[in-house]
Formats: structure tokens, sequence, C-alpha cells
């Protein structure tokens, strides 16, 4: 499924073949001409700055449910960290790629990663479930928001030893169906206005899942300091 250059930008992280389907049966290609269109962001996958009077070590202690959205500072995006490159069979196909952080599998999974910014026109105060919502209805229209489902990730500043989760919407589809394999992670963070979208596809419903459990493990999504 192919976007017009706003999405892409917001989107822009996925094949051709794992957009179709982080959004199976979509008969949409652009957003609603209604929909509110974030300002061109830069994504990033560097360490943010320091925003004064914020206990980031605090926030990065415990876990962040999509209740939680109201702790973390105004302003700073939430950001991740990565060593899946490390990992046997993982290797980087580009890094910051128009926003754009990407990985293969050498059996054909392909996962990316991309941080947003200036994401405030789909912000709902104070409610991250309902500004992800947003997210995943501007990047398509015909997704069920109401269907998607939680699924977390880790959190934390040290990739090597975080303990602690936060909770994302996802959406999954199986080669069992019909549909490629692949599980989608996104959340709009409201109080700094920034997103977080990892989308994995896999040839197949067994390579998904230990291809999963790698990112689980590598990926860390950090607050902002």
């Amino acid at each position: 499924m192919v976007g017009n250059n706003v999405r892409r930008r917001l989107a822009g992280l996925v094949s051709a073949g794992a957009a179709g389907v982080l959004l199976a049966g979509c008969t949409v290609n652009v957003p609603d001409p209604a929909a509110p269109k974030p300002s061109p962001s830069v994504s990033t996958l560097a360490t943010p700055t320091i925003t004064p009077g914020h206990d980031a070590a605090a926030v990065a202690a415990k876990d962040l449910p999509l209740a939680a959205g109201g702790t973390l500072a105004p302003g700073e995006p939430v950001t991740v960290s990565t060593r899946l490159e490390e990992v046997p069979g993982w290797s980087v196909v580009h890094s910051a790629l128009q926003g754009e952080t990407r990985y293969k599998k050498t059996d054909g999974c392909m996962l990316a990663v991309r941080v947003s910014v200036n994401q405030g026109p789909l912000v709902v105060a104070g409610d991250d479930v309902a500004s992800t919502k947003e997210l995943f209805h501007y990047l398509d229209a015909g997704v069920a928001v109401d269907s998607l489902k939680t699924a977390s990730l880790r959190w934390g500043e040290d990739s090597d030893t975080p303990q602690h989760s936060v909770e994302f919407l996802s959406l999954e589809s199986s080669s069992a169906s019909g549909a490629q394999s692949a599980v989608v992670l996104a959340r709009l963070f409201s109080a700094p206005a920034s997103s977080v979208y990892v989308s994995l596809a896999c040839p197949d419903d067994k390579s998904l899942a230990p291809a999963r459990a790698e990112i689980m493990a590598q990926l860390v999504v950090v607050p902002p300091s």
C-alpha cells in the first residue's frame, strides 16, 4: 500500500509488502483529507537533551502503561535504542535514512523503527490511548482502532539492564489467514507529542515468533531525559 508524501513522513518505515499487511483489507490509500496533518518531522534514535526539573531516572524506574503518559516531560521525544545488529542473522539495511532505521534477517524478516516528533495535531491531550488511535487512523482510515490490542516493549535508560515495560497498541496479521505474518506496535506519547512506530514483517508465522522475541530482547524505548 503506497501513501502520499505526508503519510510517508509519518509512517514510511515498512516495505510495500509489510505496509500492506499493517492494514490488511484496507481499501483507502490516502488519509482522510479532513484529518489533521502533523508538521514534517525528522525522526531520530539519538539521545534526547535534558529537560530541567524532570526526573528521567524515576520515570525509567517503573513501568509506563498507556494510562501513565502524563508522567513524561513535554517537548523532548521518547527515543529508541537497539543492538539488534549484534544478534546473529540480523543486519542494518539503513540507519536514519529519511527518518527510518531498518534491519533485515537472513530468513527474510524485516524490521523498521521510526521516532517522529511534532505530532501535536494528532494528540488528544493527556490521553495516550486516544492519541495512538488517532495515529493509526491517520495512517489508514480503514483500521478498526477499537480492535487494537496492547503490547509491551522494554523501557528504560540503559539498554543492558532495563527491567520495566512500556505499553503500546498493536496490530497483528497471520499467514494462516492468508496475509503476511506481521506485527506493528505504535504509541503516540501525548505529553512530548512524539511517536514510536515499530513494524516487523516475516515470510511466515514460524519465522515471526523468534524474530519478535529477539526484538523484544534488543529494542529499548528510552524516556525523555
